[in-house]
């Protein structure tokens, strides 16, 4: 006879617990972060993203420039501010 009494939901809770330390995922750190501040003064001021590439090569940092595109894109400093006004400040400066 068993003295251990199987208790579903305390099993259930356990399961999803270890699998959620599973799933998580871990964060690295972007090459482009130690950039941040110069690639968005060099956008705001109308650099192309094939230009910001070039710099960064300069830098011996190798990326596309389609990675600097979404890059930026989550950064808050170019949120709300259209691609277009970025490319006419480049245009009129």
């Amino acid at each position: 006879m068993k003295t251990d009494i199987f208790n579903a939901p305390d099993v259930l809770s356990e399961i999803r617990e270890q699998r959620a330390t599973r799933r998580r995922r871990s964060f690295r750190r972007s090459r482009l972060a130690r950039y941040r501040s110069e690639l968005v003064e060099l956008r705001t001021h109308g650099a192309s993203y094939h230009e910001l590439a070039a710099w960064l090569r300069g830098k011996r940092v190798k990326v596309s420039h389609t990675t600097i595109i979404r890059y930026l894109a989550k950064l808050p400093e170019l949120q709300g501010v259209p691609h277009a006004e970025l490319s006419q400040r480049q245009i009129a400066g």
